[in-house]
């Protein structure tokens, strides 16, 4: 099932096409059957026929520039769910349907998994270099469409244009970097201490891993875990969020297209993420589960791998404090925090959630990264000038709704924004909240929004004992002149990752991950690899 271009070839069973909503469903000339047939003109205008006979709003596949696949993808072959149910992607700037997914099942779930552990032996046992060249042809082919992806990504995630972009290029990084780390599974010889044998150690893939990705960077989490579970010669069954599955879907496409063997990767599209993911987690042929998500859901599926034993990778959420010193350079400062709490609109687990400035340039803090906030565009994510797009969804915004609404209640004063505009679609205006209590309740809370609460402090101790008040820890931003002190709160800080004097930290080459209940394991680097391996310690004479 594919949602097709004019000009491209691609297959012809099981297209969907989209098409403008219209008043009488009749006026359709030709009809699609659902997961069957080819795409053709129906009635007047710049109207397609869908294969569900739902109207759905403007042409994807012409707006993104390729031919984007809709159904499951299980042993190398598209297909449609066992029940034939689907999934409407909603465009968050208009709240009309872009797409339909196909809405996989319990059985599906493990078809996948039936698929990844047949084509597990051939390619753990495939040459590294050559596993290597795959993931090397997918960067490529992402570099060419990496325009089409982030409009993609936009269409059914509302990020602004600039963000996609910026993550398509981000995302593309992880299959270079795990080609290159792809060759590079160093093992151990050495002579026991006692004389008596040789220690040899290796490393050998792990087996078939599950991999669950969340809506906010639908590409960026998708290769950071296909890219080292591909290079350490493991299979995969990738489960995207169903508000975001379009760009999981397309990259895949990508992956065949460079060589990747079918049943390497297959990716599961489904609405009942619970019951999808339990029943892989406990079928015995699943050995890994890497997920990033939300804390709560984390904990769930922790208790459900301990089961079977399942080997976990969890990257789960953030309360990220931002600290800036009396020395701190302001303008610095600012354009940092700009970075850090409006990349992606603040729906990063790496967005500062928190930020603790001392009274001495507090207030010229708060006036000038707010006025930095008052000036970005909000809008449709497609418009070139938009720096802000909308939420994903209407729940996150009313979320975000009542976290500003609480901290307003508890004292804190609202400098900008605040409020929803008066528009459809899911916006939130950029908003800074000055003078908020350390105890606040949104302190404690992760965002995930375009929402700066400010707090005030005037003794380091403080600011660090605040910042640690949290079960999370995942990422903290420092910014001082004094590097001394920068590196001495860094080290206090309870967190897997520190930015100094730095607002962004994210990259292929380090390793990514947090400490407390926002996480385990690492991703990039070398121990992202590392993490889709097992040891084996071989204890021989020679």
């Amino acid at each position: 099932m594919w949602v097709r271009r004019l000009g491209r070839s691609g297959p012809d069973i099981g297209v969907t096409a989209l098409y403008m909503p219209l008043p009488d469903a009749d006026r359709l000339e030709d009809r699609v059957l659902p997961h069957q047939g080819t795409v053709r003109k129906a009635g007047s205008g710049n109207l397609w026929a869908c294969g569900r006979g739902k109207a759905v709003s403007g042409n994807l596949a012409e707006l993104v520039g390729i031919d984007v696949p809709t159904g499951l993808l299980i042993g190398g072959k598209w297909t449609g769910g066992r029940d034939g149910g689907t999934i409407p992607v909603i465009d968050p700037a208009t709240e009309d349907a872009v797409a339909e997914v196909a809405d996989g099942t319990e059985q599906d779930a493990l078809d996948a998994v039936g698929a990844a552990h047949d084509a597990l032996a051939g390619w753990a046992a495939t040459p590294a270099r050559q596993r290597a060249e795959c993931l090397r042809r997918t960067f490529e082919l992402m570099t060419r469409d990496a325009d089409a992806l982030a409009r993609l990504m936009v269409a059914e995630n509302g990020k602004a244009l600039r963000d996609a972009k910026a993550e398509a290029t981000y995302a593309a990084e992880f299959f270079r970097w795990y080609a290159e780390e792809a060759v590079r599974m160093e093992g151990v010889l050495m002579q026991a201490p006692s004389g008596a044998n040789k220690i040899l150690v290796m490393r050998q893939p792990v087996g078939v891993s599950v991999l669950v990705t969340p809506w906010n960077f639908p590409a960026a989490m998708a290769t950071r875990k296909i890219g080292p579970a591909l290079a350490a010669g493991c299979t995969v069954v990738l489960k995207p969020a169903s508000e975001t599955p379009l760009t999981a879907l397309a990259i895949a496409g990508l992956l065949a297209e460079a060589g990747v063997p079918d049943g390497v990767v297959n990716v599961l599209t489904s609405r009942k993420s619970g019951p999808v993911v339990s029943a892989m987690l406990n079928d015995p042929r699943v050995r890994k589960l890497s997920f990033t998500g939300s804390t709560e859901v984390g904990r769930i599926l922790l208790r459900e791998a301990a089961d079977t034993v399942v080997n976990c990778s969890m990257e789960l959420g953030g309360n990220a404090p931002f600290i800036i010193f009396e020395d701190a350079g302001i303008d610095a400062a600012v354009e940092g925090a700009l970075i850090a709490k409006m990349r992606n609109g603040g729906e990063a687990c790496t967005a500062a959630n928190r930020f603790y400035v001392h009274e001495a340039v507090a207030d010229e803090f708060s006036r000038k990264f707010a006025a930095r906030l008052d000036a970005m565009v909000v809008g449709p994510g497609m418009d070139a000038a938009t720096d802000v797009g909308p939420l994903v969804n209407e729940p996150t915004r009313t979320k975000v709704a009542e976290l500003v609404a609480s901290a307003a209640a508890e004292g804190g004063t609202i400098v900008t924004g605040g409020r929803a505009p008066d528009r459809r679609g899911y916006f939130y205006q950029p908003t800074v909240i000055d003078q908020v209590p350390a105890g606040a309740s949104i302190l404690g809370t992760e965002i995930f929004g375009p929402v700066a609460p400010v707090v005030r402090f005037t003794a380091e101790a403080d600011a660090v004992a605040w910042a640690n008040d949290t079960e999370f820890g995942l990422v903290s931003y420092v910014y001082t002149g004094d590097l001394s002190r920068g590196l001495r709160v860094s080290e206090a800080l309870e967190t897997g990752m520190v930015g100094l004097n730095r607002g962004i930290v994210s990259d292929p080459a380090a390793p990514f991950g947090g400490v407390k209940q926002s996480g385990i394991g690492r991703e990039g680097a070398h121990e992202g690899l590392l993490e889709f391996t097992e040891t084996k310690y071989i204890a021989t004479n020679w």
